[in-house]
Order: structure tokens, then C-alpha cells, then sequence
């Protein structure tokens, strides 16, 4: 987040309050689940498999689109929309999110956007803005709120932790030493990290390992834990990337 903010996105502190909800009553319902780009995280992707039941490899071949464009360090996982003529969310339906328990961080969080910085010291700073955009009628209902409020309201807390996990690899020093990713790299990142379930069969297999012993927690993540796993792919990538 910095100067480079499109029209609609205003940034705003942690105890700056707004007024904004979203239910049936208002009248752009579903609205925002139409004509947009849903940029999923690999926690995204893992609610959501485990939601209906499918492989993760499935899961992606059939929702998700992958795309990487130069310029870009790492591939963005985008949700799959319907081709009805408003690009509509797979998931809407006339009375809402068929996955509400379980939709994207993306989706919980709006109308407010949130990003992560590290600071050189280590830290990290986090950021929020408010997204008003044309359609939106949710910011004339009158409830307060703050980015933190909102967001214990919309429990984001699990997924903030998951997507968390993610800095030291996308935000890694040797990125701003020039870093860049070559194509087996890239599909290893796709692999570790949305496709959980096949990166668990190539650990167990032997075709991938970690070059050190598994912790308790990891070796939980080989039994079933999915978002132990992704901890796990994380370090994985560290390794094979940055030799950490």
C-alpha cells in the first residue's frame, strides 16, 4: 500500500471508524461478488477444498486460474468466474455465498483492505484502506466500525495468521537483491502451497523432502493437518529458494 492506490482505495488507521454493513437488506447485495478479479491465498484455497470435499489439485484445475506476468515475482491464484455475462462468483447465488463459513480472506475483509509490511528492523507494519467503490450501498447503513473491529466481526483472525505465514517468503531480502524465480521454481510454489494435497503425496513418496529432521507440528501436517502442511510448504519453498 503506498502512492500508487487506485481511485476507490483510501487509506485509513487502525481506530479510524466508518459506517458500513452488508446484509440482504441492502440493496446491491452481492454486488461485490460480481465483475471482479479474486486473487485467492494458499489459506483461500485450502477452506475452500476442504469445503467441498475435493483434491486440491482438482480444486485448482477446476476454479482457479493461475496467471504470471512479467513483472510479477510469484504466480497470483485467481477464483474462477461464471461466464454469465457480470462475471459472477462461482459461489454466489440468490440468497448469498454458497461457501459464506468458508469464503476468502478477500471477501471477509471487504470493504477494507489490509496489508502487511517489514520493516528493515524486522517488524512488521500493518496497513489498512477502505475501498469505496460506486456500487457499493453498504456504507450508507449506520454501524460503526474500525479495520479492527470489522475484522474480529468477520472472523478474519485464522486467516490474517495463515496469510501471515507468508512474508519471509514473499517479502525475503533476496527479493530486493534481484531474486527472481525460473520456471521450476514457479511451479513449485504452486505446488507447496495451493496444491497441499500432492506436495503431502511427494513428501510422503520421498521425490521431496526437507533437509533436516520434521518437527512434531510438521510430522502432524504429513497425518492430515492441512494448515500445519502449509507452514511446512512454506519452509519447504524457504529451502529450495533461499537455502534457509
Amino acid at each position: 500500500m503506498g502512492e500508487q492506490l487506485p481511485e476507490s482505495f483510501h487509506p485509513v488507521d487502525p481506530d479510524e471508524s466508518f459506517s458500513f454493513s452488508c446484509h440482504p437488506g441492502v440493496p446491491c447485495f452481492t454486488e461485490c461478488c460480481r465483475k471482479l478479479d479474486l486473487a485467492l491465498t494458499p489459506y483461500d484455497v485450502l477452506r475452500l477444498k476442504n469445503r467441498l470435499q475435493m483434491h486440491s489439485g482438482a480444486f485448482l484445475e477446476k476454479y482457479v486460474i493461475i496467471a504470471w506476468e512479467e513483472g510479477q515475482i510469484f504466480p497470483t491464484c485467481y477464483l474462477t468466474m461464471v461466464d454469465d455475462g457480470r462475471e459472477s462468483c462461482v459461489f454466489v447465488e440468490k440468497t448469498g455465498c454458497s461457501v459464506y463459513t468458508d469464503r476468502p480472506s478477500a471477501c471477509r475483509a471487504y470493504p477494507v483492505g489490509r496489508g502487511m509490511r517489514r520493516r528493515r528492523n524486522g517488524t512488521v507494519e500493518e496497513l489498512f484502506v477502505l475501498i469505496k467503490e460506486p456500487h457499493c450501498r453498504g456504507f450508507s447503513e449506520r454501524v460503526e466500525q474500525t479495520p479492527p473491529a470489522y475484522f474480529v466481526e468477520q472472523q478474519l483472525a485464522e486467516y490474517n495468521r495463515a496469510n501471515d505465514m507468508l512474508l519471509p517468503l514473499l517479502q525475503h531480502r533476496q527479493i530486493k537483491q534481484g531474486f527472481r524465480p525460473d520456471r521450476k521454481r514457479l511451479d513449485q510454489f504452486i505446488l507447496a502451497l495451493y496444491n497441499l494435497d500432492m506436495f503431502r503425496q511427494e513428501m510422503a513418496d520421498g521425490r521431496i523432502s526437507m533437509n533436516r529432521p520434521l518437527t512434531p507440528l510438521e510430522l502432524q501436517a504429513m497425518a492430515g493437518d492441512d494448515e500445519q502442511l502449509l507452514g511446512l510448504g512454506i519452509q519447504w519453498l524457504l529451502q529450495e529458494f533461499f537455502n534457509e
